[in-house]
């Protein structure tokens, strides 16, 4: 058999509202607007069927992945043989593009991959309940990656609503080179276990029935992301890529995504976006910038 490719975009947080932590397995309790890269932004995965499964992982960001062994597509496989058994698996080929501990899902979105190529090669329906328990298994990002389409997440990851049918969204995404973990931007937030967050009573804003760019940043906009402000204790220099996104002319929101580094532009026109992405990695160049479409 020829070997099954797939893409895994990145994972962008629209808005990330913290409602607390829950009480019973301190989990930080999220409700957040995900939507997903275009081709420009993503990592790219491929499975040659074969009687054991490994993993070979190549591309410019494949060195801050970490080890094979405990990468998240090889856990992701494992997790969906325990669900079923005599499982066909294979060697995986990933090439990395992505910046690692970003705030945009990059090994989550891999992992999702992962499961959608062993589906496949299964004869799994999309919907087979083994792919969304193994999904949830491996990482509380995962789940919303198995379908990449924009929807809302809630929980502590675990709940994925309908697909939403938003329109694209003209974007440059900013990395500064500074990987972030969550666990400090999270400590950073400061919440106790059973604690609410101050703002959890405010309603998100729904996005169910807009049918235009305008609509969407509109109703959006007066959102957050409650990650933000810690985070920023944590790599100051994420002000530094909101403040080179908000200069940028028809720039009509910056926001950070996940618990970052990355953050992301939304513009008015695509041209508009791929002048700006020009503009910033040219005065930048260290830095990861990439204009996309999200969806």
């Amino acid at each position: 058999m020829l070997p099954l490719a797939t893409r895994a975009p990145a994972k962008i947080n629209l808005t990330l509202h913290v409602l607390g932590r829950r009480p019973g397995d301190g989990y930080h309790a999220l409700e957040s607007l995900v939507v997903f890269a275009g081709s420009s932004a993503g990592d790219l995965l491929s499975l040659e069927p074969g009687p054991a499964l490994d993993l070979a992982v190549t591309g410019p960001t494949a060195g801050p992945a970490g080890p094979l062994d405990d990468n998240l597509v090889v856990r992701a496989a494992r997790h969906l043989a325990a669900e079923v058994p005599g499982l066909t698996v294979g060697r995986f080929h990933l090439v990395k593009r992505l910046p690692v501990a970003a705030g945009i899902g990059g090994g989550s979105s891999d992992a999702a991959a992962a499961l959608r190529l062993l589906g496949r090669l299964n004869g799994l329906s999309p919907d087979h309940p083994a792919l969304m328990a193994a999904a949830r298994r491996t990482g509380a990002d995962v789940p919303v990656c198995l379908d990449p389409r924009a929807r809302m997440m809630r929980g502590a990851g675990e709940a994925v609503g309908p697909a939403l049918p938003l329109p694209p969204m003209p974007a440059v995404l900013i990395n500064p080179g500074v990987p972030v973990e969550t666990a400090p931007v999270f400590r950073a937030l400061g919440l106790k276990v059973g604690e609410a967050h101050p703002l959890a009573a405010e309603t998100h804003p729904a996005v169910d029935g807009l049918s235009g760019l305008d609509a969407v940043i509109a109703r959006i906009a007066p959102a957050r992301n409650d990650l933000e402000a810690p985070a920023l204790t944590v790599a100051p220099v994420i002000g530094d890529t909101l403040a080179a996104l908000r200069d940028q002319a028809d720039c009509r929101l910056a926001r950070m995504s996940g618990s970052g580094a990355t953050v992301f532009g939304l513009f008015g026109h695509r041209s508009a976006a791929v002048r700006a992405a020009r503009t910033i990695a040219a005065a930048q160049p260290g830095w990861w910038v990439r204009a996309t479409l999200l969806r």
